[in-house]
Formats: C-alpha cells, structure tokens, sequence
C-alpha cells in the first residue's frame, strides 16, 4: 500500500470546557464557518494528520477546500492534503435521515479535485468517507455507486477540462455492539461485492468503531468490551484474509466516552490494541496546557498507534466478555429508566460549543420519554458528572458483584486498567448529590448501591480527593438543588473547567 495511515484525526465533537487556544474573544463556541479556521489549526498547531468534516447532524462549510487553499495555500504547498495531510468527511446516512447534504458533500469532493488541480497541487484532497450507523455491505457499495455515478454525470454534463475520479473509498463506522461484534462478517460481503462491481480487489480497510454513542445505548461496561471484541474480530479479519484493517477509535476525555486524554494516553494504548487512528476531540485539545501537555501527548500518541499491535483474546474468553456485556447492558437500562425524567431539566440546560440538528442515531432512547429524547452522548456524559454521578457507574457495581469468578478474572484480564478507571472517575462522586436525588426519587439508591459495590470491588474510596474535586462535589450538589436554568448552565461550566472536559 503507497499511502500513509494517519494516526491522528482531529473532530468536531462539542466536548471542551475551555476557549479554544485559536480563539481570541473568549467565545467557547466554534461556528461552522470558524471550523476552517479550528481544521487549519489543528494541522498546524497540532500536526494532526487528519480532520474529519462532518456533514452528519450539522452545519458544514461546503466551501471547506477553496479556503483551506486559498487562506493558508504556503502551508498546504507543504503539507498537501491527500498525501501529508487528510480531510475526510463523515457523510450522512441516508437509510436513517433525510439525505439533503449527501449530493452537496459528494459535488464539494468533486469540486476541490478540480481547484486543487488547478492550483498545480497533483493530490486528490479527498478520497475516503465515513458513513456512520454502518450496517450492511450493500449500504457501503451503494454508496460508492452513487458518488461514481455524479462523477461520471459531471464530467458528461459539466465540462470544465477535468476528468474526476470516480471512487470513493468509505470508512463504515459501526456504532452498535452487535455492529461492531459482527463487522468481520460485513467486511467480507463488502469485499467480495466490491470486487464484483469494480474489479478490484480491496488491500486495505479503515474501519471506525463507535466509543459514545455504544456506551450512551448500553452503559459503559458493555461499550469497552464491545470495543475490544470487535478489535480482537478485526484481528482476526486481517489474519484470515490477508487484507490490512486501520482501525478508528472515536472516543472523548471522559472514561465513559473512550478515556482518552492527554493524561491518559498510556492508559488508552493499553487498552485499545491494534487501534490505528485515534480521534483527539475538542476536550483534548483545548482543556489543557498547550505547549507542556497536548503536543507531547500527540507526539507519543502517534508512536504508540504506529506501534499498536491486535492482541487477539481467545473463543473461550471471548464468550465469557460476551456474558458480562450483556449482564451489564441489561443492569444499566434497569438503572437509567426510571432516572431519565429527573435529568431532563439539566440536559435543557447543558452548553451549546457547535451548530447542530436534532440527533439521531443508533440510540435505543431515541424515543420519546415524556416528550423528551434522549440527548447527545456528550451532552448525556456532562450531565451525569454535573449531578455527581459519574455515568461509568450505572449499573456497574451491582453488575461486578454478580459475576463469576470467570468473569472477573476474564475482565481483568483484559481490561487491566479497570480499578484504575474506576478510582479516576469517583474522584467526582458527589455524596451529597446524590443523597439530594435520592429524596426526590428513591430510584438512585440503586445508584448509590452501585457506588458502594464498586469501593468493595476494588478496595477504594468514592469521592473527592483534592480541593478542586471538592469544589465540583460542592457545585454538584449545588446544581442538583436550584431550579433556574441560567444558573445551571454556569455551575456546568464550571464543573467542566475542574475536570478538563465538558462531557
């Protein structure tokens, strides 16, 4: 294969507390037309390879190229994209909502071939997509036939001297567990259909695997071992056939949302073997130091993907993690149900840092509860930190405790920062909190249940263990008190400043 797999992919997930470093006017939100701005940065500033523009669920800038090249044409003279730099959209998926940006994505692909031509760069800028809630093959191939479809229609209906390639490789993210447990076998129908309708055959596959939204559906026990099932099926994909497979993680700051920080790269290297591509998101890159922490932990980052090997778990263990997936799945949706109602006021209240549409996705609370849906992962995420409690522990404890002897050594077997995780995140349990929740809904004793089967299970203390964590116990329980809109938003603000990532 004659090119290069970037390592690092920055996004647009909405997940920083700070103001951007790029930003002089002390605004944490990121406009749709300052992302181009924000993904020249992140090249630049960060030596990202990779800025993935995502037209699924929000406003994108479609002039996205022209400016790139036009505002910054002596960087990318350098650093040109498609070769030492990459842009890749996340397309919308049209099986789950209205397709209305899919042929102006398609045509800005088209286009930017032909202005970067023209300016004499001889690299195609864009070339591979991701299509998100991934779910068949066909989904996949029809995808690439639309686009050499409106590429051939161009060149027919709108002859301007260029002749557009007419491929487009995509990137499936799978979201779901089953998704993900079950990619290998979408991969070979791809495969096998691809070579069909082009003649060619595949050497290579870049596949995304999901870290919010898989633990927003099923807690967060069932989407870490998700994750590390479908990288051990990945593995053995590329060992079977032959074929290289760059895996994508899409995962936030916060543990529940994949854990990776620039505190926690080590950690995040352990636990996700075979990853190739990581995503640094908003919370990464903005809520710490610049220059002492973000670009030494991008530099290691980077080493430590190029060197990230699959470690593949055996059948046996294999069925075990799948055991304690689907105990965990089933305890947390017994644990979030009959909690959703009392969250509603504070995710109305959660700060907005992107333009976006209504979700929609995989989410199984995609329904209405009471007039409401559920919310983004993020949003869902900050949320429970803001109340005290953390989302890790929804239905963990009680879960742990049930386990075999089996399972729990199969868990911490592969899952070897586990009690390490647990003790990170309890730093921000809020005792007081959830005492305020428990008098207006005994509901969250099953929480609190939770908390203490935890401590038991790894031997530690839950709650705060500096003065900064008792600043965030104290405004949680603060928040969990007042009524007022406004002033909820100011004590979530807060709140993320003290734990460097909003949700």
């Amino acid at each position: 294969m004659d090119r290069r797999i970037p390592n690092i992919m920055g996004t647009q997930h909405p997940d920083n507390a700070n103001v951007p470093f790029f930003k002089n006017d002390n605004d944490k939100f990121v406009s749709a037309f300052n992302e181009i701005n924000e993904a020249y940065q992140n090249y630049s500033t960060l030596d990202a390879d990779e800025y993935m523009w995502d037209w699924e669920g929000k406003h994108a800038d479609s002039s996205v190229i022209d400016r790139l090249y036009s505002e910054h044409y002596d960087y990318f003279s350098k650093h040109p994209l498609g070769n030492d730099k990459f842009l890749t959209f996340r397309l919308p998926n049209i099986w789950e909502e209205t397709g209305y940006s899919l042929m102006q994505a398609m045509t800005t692909i088209l286009l930017a071939e032909d202005f970067a031509q023209d300016l004499g760069f001889k690299d195609r800028p864009l070339f591979e997509a991701i299509l998100p809630m991934a779910r068949t093959a066909e989904q996949l191939v029809n995808m690439e036939e639309k686009f050499s479809s409106l590429a051939h229609f161009k060149s027919k209906e709108f002859e301007n001297g260029h002749e557009n390639n007419d491929r487009l490789r995509m990137i499936p993210l799978f979201e779901s567990f089953e998704a993900q447990f079950n990619a290998p076998d979408i991969l070979k129908k791809y495969v096998e259909i691809y070579k069909d309708e082009f003649g060619e055959d595949l050497t290579y596959l870049r596949v995304f695997l999901a870290g919010s939204d898989s633990a927003l559906s099923n807690g967060f026990l069932n989407s870490i071992i998700g994750n590390k099932l479908a990288l051990t099926k990945l593995g053995e994909f590329e060992n079977e056939t032959g074929i290289d497979v760059y895996p994508i993680a899409g995962t936030g700051s916060a543990i529940f949302r994949g854990g990776l920080s620039p505190l926690m790269v080590d950690r995040y290297l352990e636990e996700f073997p075979g990853l190739k591509t990581a995503t640094i998101q908003s919370a990464f890159r903005y809520d710490f130091d610049l220059e002492t922490v973000v670009k030494p932990a991008v530099a290691k980052l980077r080493d430590g993907l190029q060197h990230n090997a699959f470690r593949i778990i055996n059948d046996d263990d294999q069925k075990t993690l799948l055991s304690v997936a689907d105990k965990a799945a089933k305890q947390y949706h017994e644990t979030l149900d009959p909690l959703i109602n009392d969250l509603q006021s504070v995710f109305d209240s959660f700060p907005k840092r992107r333009d976006r549409h209504q979700h929609v996705g995989i989410i199984g609370y995609s329904r209405d509860v009471d007039g409401y849906k559920m919310p983004r992962a993020i949003t869902f995420t900050g949320s429970l930190y803001s109340v005290g409690v953390p989302p890790e522990v929804l239905g963990t404890g009680r879960v742990l405790s049930q386990l075999t002897d089996d399972e729990i050594r199969a868990l911490k077997q592969y899952y070897p920062n586990m009690k390490h995780d647990f003790a990170h995140v309890l730093k921000y349990y809020s005792a007081d909190a959830l005492e305020s929740l428990i008098e207006k809904n005994a509901a969250w004793k099953g929480v609190k249940e939770d908390i203490q089967a935890i401590e038991d299970a790894f031997d530690i203390k839950a709650g705060p263990t500096n003065e900064e964590e008792k600043e965030h116990a104290k405004l949680a329980n603060d928040l969990v008190r007042i009524d007022d809109q406004e002033v909820r938003e100011i004590l979530i603000e807060k709140m993320g400043l003290l734990r460097h990532f909003l949700g």
